[in-house]
């Protein structure tokens, strides 16, 4: 492992940019409700919403489909970038249908699906879009030559999915027989198949992040025999199991593809991190949803008729029963663009970004 990332810092040294500028044209964003920019919304099949209010009222004053106040991760690295949010791309079809726009932006797209998972079957009776299908769109595109090689050569792609299935896991009305470590091989089995046809596409700037502890989220009292004075451990075990694997398939990148770089966002630790000090980072609770019901706020989906919420939606790490606040993801956004090696690895974002790559 030491040996690798020696040779993937070599690499990328000799790489680097002297310029400032950011060498990327577009972002191109997959994953759940993390980075879910409203697909959900335009898909009319899917109950996993979150197109009322009070979503989006921090930031935009209504809600936008995102499943937070504000701005997503996605959201805060295109600012730091320079550019406009990405759209969701069931937005823009709709768009280029009825002849108000004529092709698809140049900033990139967004295909990420709340409640999607990296398993088909995770959350599909609930009209979800998995990464495979988010995947299959965006081949669509690229074979179409709506999105030239060179475009997808130099912009950055970034992924984040598995949460759903491993809470998915645990759902008592699940039906997976598999052991824990079975699941979430699976799951790396997926992630895998969908890194190496993003890399076949002519991806090379590749982010994955990590997922955070799924087992602290409020809506663990939804499951039976759940702690509720601290989080669920068997669940986070999984999680760090499943983030273990993930690092893994990022570091072998650049190994199986040659002139292609992925980077490994470490969100588990970090948000741990803000859980254990949470006045350093501006945090009032970091327990409760600030927008639900019931214990933690955790029994009911923020905006659903009886739901109350928080004077400070931006002292509270989580903003609903699932999802964090907006000033948790700029936190976050923050150190997976400029943090060290504890934060995202073996290079940040704004390196990625700053490189130049051959064309």
């Amino acid at each position: 492992m030491e040996k690798l990332l020696i040779i993937l810092l070599l690499h990328f040294s000799l790489l680097i940019s002297a310029i400032n500028g950011h060498n990327v044209p577009s972002i191109y964003v997959f994953g759940d409700s993390i980075f879910d920019a409203g697909n959900n919304h335009y898909n009319k099949n899917c109950t996993a919403q979150a197109d009322f209010p009070p979503y989006g009222s921090s930031f935009f004053h209504h809600p936008t489909g995102r499943f937070t106040n504000g701005r997503t991760v996605a959201d805060f690295i295109s600012q730091f970038i320079g550019f406009p949010f990405q759209k969701p791309f069931l937005e823009v079809q709709d768009e280029i249908k009825n002849g108000s726009i004529k092709g698809y932006p140049s900033n990139g797209l967004n295909f990420a699906s709340a409640g999607s998972g990296v398993l088909r079957a995770t959350n599909l009776d609930s009209g979800v879009t998995p990464i495979q299908v988010q995947l299959e769109q965006f081949r669509t595109l690229a074979e179409d030559r709506h999105i030239s090689k060179f475009v997808i050569q130099q912009s950055l792609f970034l992924l984040e999915s598995g949460s759903n299935d491993i809470f998915a896991y645990f759902d008592p009305f699940g039906t997976s027989t598999l052991t824990p470590d079975a699941y979430v091989r699976s799951m790396l089995m997926e992630v895998g198949k969908f890194i190496d046809q993003i890399c076949k596409l002519g991806a090379r700037r590749i982010a994955v992040f990590s997922l955070g502890p799924v087992g602290c989220v409020p809506a663990r009292v939804l499951l039976p025999g759940t702690p509720v004075t601290k989080c669920y451990g068997k669940m986070n075990k999984m999680v760090k199991n499943y983030n273990k694997g993930l690092e893994g398939l990022v570091n072998g990148i650049a190994i199986k593809y040659p002139g292609a770089f992925g980077v490994f966002g470490e969100v588990y630790k970090t948000v741990q991190d803000f859980r254990a000090n949470p006045r350093r980072y501006g945090f009032a609770n970091v327990t409760y949803a600030c927008c639900g019901d019931g214990t933690l706020g955790g029994f009911l989906q923020c905006g659903k008729e009886g739901y109350t919420v928080c004077k400070n939606p931006n002292e509270y790490l989580f903003w609903d029963f699932f999802h964090p606040s907006e000033h948790t993801y700029k936190l976050i956004a923050k150190a997976l663009w400029s943090g060290g090696h504890t934060r995202i690895r073996p290079l940040n974002l704004k390196t990625l970004a700053n490189m130049t790559l051959p064309h």
